[in-house]
């Protein structure tokens, strides 16, 4: 059989397929390509466009949602004071009325209960800050106390003219001292303070033992004497810790306290020259 008859059905087929792809690569021009890709981005500007629209309208949205919330809140709140200061007149209102329905005995009662109601309110207070300002006054004097006994006791002791003297002024001036402390004490409500401190009445039993002993000359009265200054500086030093203490009362304090630290110092250069 001649095989060049039996291959032209299949050389027709391929002739066929050939035919279909040229037909294809025409159909597919440069303009169809053209106008395809026209297409694709008028199709994404049209998706963007609705998508801005979308998001705008959202937005006007929200924000008239919220100006709508917050008209609401002012509202309320104008109502809400309204309604206060409503409420506020009428009682205040009501309480004139009241009042201007009491008799003249009535009306000065009820303000003298007003004026008692207010300075009950007002004293807890006060009263605190008083008693703390008397315990620290009342616990200085009794130092300062202890300082007038401890020079009187050098005054009767001492053998020296000049020393006595000297002893005398510091008599004085820590009676001053006292007298100054115990007017400010009065001043908050305390009570005159003329006791002294239970180590200084002990330290003088112990300085008499020692006196019946051993006798007491110039040095022994000086030693005994800057002693007693020490516990007074401590004392001062306490009480100006205290906040209580302020204003003038404070400042005769302090001033005390620097006097009280000089007779320290000459004290001690007293002592220097005592054999």
């Amino acid at each position: 059989m001649d095989n060049s008859l039996n291959s032209k059905p299949a050389d027709q087929a391929v002739d066929k397929a050939n035919d279909l792809v040229d037909q294809t690569k025409n159909a597919i021009s440069d303009s169809s390509v053209a106008d395809l890709i026209d297409k694709v981005p008028a199709s994404i500007k049209d998706a963007s466009d609705k998508a801005v629209t979308a998001a705008k309208d959202a937005r006007d949205k929200a924000v008239t949602a919220a100006k709508d919330a917050s008209d609401k809140v002012v509202t309320a709140a104008k109502d809400a004071r309204d309604k206060a200061v409503t409420s506020v007149k009428e009682a205040s209102d009501k309480t004139v009325e009241s009042f201007n329905s009491l008799s003249n005995t009535q009306k000065i009662v009820g303000g003298a209960l007003v004026a008692l109601g207010l300075t009950y309110l007002v004293a807890p207070k006060k009263k605190g800050k008083d008693k703390r300002k008397a315990a620290a006054l009342d616990q200085l004097l009794l130092f300062v106390n202890d300082r007038i006994e401890g020079y009187k006791r050098a005054v009767a002791e001492t053998t020296n003219a000049d020393l006595r003297g000297y002893y005398e002024l510091l008599v004085a001036q820590s009676q001053q001292f006292s007298s100054t402390l115990n007017t400010y004490l009065k001043k908050v409500g305390g009570k005159r303070e003329t006791g002294t401190t239970f180590k200084g009445k002990l330290y003088r039993k112990l300085m008499d033992a020692q006196a019946l002993v051993t006798g007491r000359d110039e040095k022994a009265i000086l030693a005994a004497n800057l002693y007693g200054e020490r516990w007074a500086i401590k004392a001062y030093k306490k009480a100006l810790r205290r906040k209580a203490l302020k204003g003038e009362m404070r400042d005769a304090v302090q001033k005390q306290f620097g006097q009280s630290k000089k007779t320290y110092k000459h004290l001690k250069e007293l002592t220097k020259h005592q054999r």
